[in-house]
């Protein structure tokens, strides 16, 4: 959203033009839907002789520190999680042509992670939350979109390549159950942050 279309959404509601043909023309003139919703919700739905403009999200250097604690913490409660579950799977499914057992150091290190990230994720997560619900401008701060896509493009390409190494197995003929369940692992995990944070995501798009 550039300043320029700021200012003209600005005089159209000095003028009393509606919304929606402030928003017809915008689209007339070649603006794209979410730009010009964004100019209209800048200001406010009101009677006051001019228009009101909206709070802009601010984002403070605590908050910041807040999502980058958050975000990293569901990135490695998330790939500890896979690694524990891939650990049980190949206990509980051994592969006859391998002479590999598993490590209990590593078995250890998962187990550990998770005790610090997976708590200190949720406690993240319930801050932010109701810092956001006490004050629903800060749902668009660029960090905080930034971070959320990254976590989006992160479960797309994992998903992406679950989705590839299975097919790819099948034509082969390798499909085993121990492979199955490890594809499916890395699909519950990946799918699920994708489903949440794309809801997140739409649902702040809406408020905008």
């Amino acid at each position: 959203m550039t300043a320029e279309l700021l200012e003209f959404t600005r005089q159209a509601l000095i003028k009393g033009i509606r919304r929606d043909e402030i928003l017809a023309a915008l689209r007339k003139a070649g603006w794209d839907d979410a730009n010009a919703r964004a100019a209209l919700g800048a200001f406010a739905e009101s009677d006051f002789p001019i228009p009101v403009p909206k709070p802009k999200p601010y984002l403070s250097a605590r908050e910041t520190f807040l999502y980058l604690v958050m975000f990293v913490a569901l990135y490695v409660t998330a790939y500890h999680l896979g690694a524990l579950i891939f650990e049980f799977i190949d206990r509980a499914f051994p592969d006859p042509l391998s002479h590999a057992v598993g490590s209990t150091n590593s078995l250890r290190l998962d187990i550990a992670t998770l005790i610090v990230t997976f708590p200190l994720f949720l406690f993240s997560f319930r801050v932010a939350n109701r810092s956001i619900s006490k004050n629903p401008t800060k749902r668009a701060s660029r960090p905080r979109k930034w971070l959320t896509y990254l976590t989006l493009f992160i479960a797309v390409t994992s998903l992406a390549t679950d989705v590839i190494v299975l097919v790819y197995d099948a034509l082969g003929g390798e499909l085993t159950l121990r492979f199955v369940l490890k594809v499916l692992t890395v699909a519950v995990i990946a799918g699920g942050a994708f489903g949440y944070f794309l809801w997140d995501i739409r649902k702040g798009e809406e408020e905008e």
